[in-house]
């Protein structure tokens, strides 16, 4: 970033940043921060995986104008996520239960907890939520507009510490090409 930023001033990165994926803590977020960049975040419900509507054993569709529980079907690329796979995908969703819990004291949905957790880390950082409904679109946006306390962000870090995701990002294959951890 440092060499990148010497040849053309660069504004903003568009990085992945999460509770589960929060790497770029120890050396990307200070270096931004000394350099004046903004940090785009990417991932911030985990591809699905901390938003509060994923459920091991079940498919995912639409039933009675509601979302079901979700799991990596045929063409879906968290199939090849170690955080969704069998073991990992079953201790990640206990800590979606921890932030469920933390979401029900504070009125809101998992995913809008865990959007104002990201938008909470700075006014530099800008969550970046992909919505593939309106439904989810419509639940995302009133996260902007949630105010996390101090109290709240330290329950929010007791139910999700650094590093309690289990499983990579990505396959091992492609995390070496990352230049970050998880």
């Amino acid at each position: 970033m440092r060499r990148a930023h010497v040849v053309h001033p660069v504004a903003d990165l568009q990085i992945e940043y999460s509770l589960i994926s929060r790497a770029v803590e120890a050396d990307v977020l200070s270096t931004l921060r000394e350099l004046g960049i903004g940090l785009t975040a990417y991932g911030v419900l985990g591809r699905g995986l901390i938003s509060g509507h994923w459920t091991a054993g079940h498919t995912a569709g639409h039933t009675a104008g509601h979302t079901a529980g979700h799991t990596a079907g045929p063409g879906d690329s968290r199939g090849f996520s170690p955080r969704f796979s069998s073991g990992n995908v079953e201790h990640n969703l206990v800590l979606v239960e921890a932030l469920r819990r933390v979401a029900e004291t504070k009125g809101c949905t998992v995913a809008q907890l865990v959007i104002a957790w990201v938008a909470a880390q700075g006014e530099d950082i800008v969550p970046l939520v992909g919505a593939r409904t309106r439904e989810r679109l419509a639940e995302a946006l009133p996260a902007m507009e949630l105010n996390l306390t101090a109290d709240d962000l330290a329950d929010i870090e007791k139910a999700v510490p650094p590093a309690a995701a289990r499983g990579d990002r990505y396959p091992s294959a492609f995390m070496s090409y990352l230049g970050v951890g998880n």
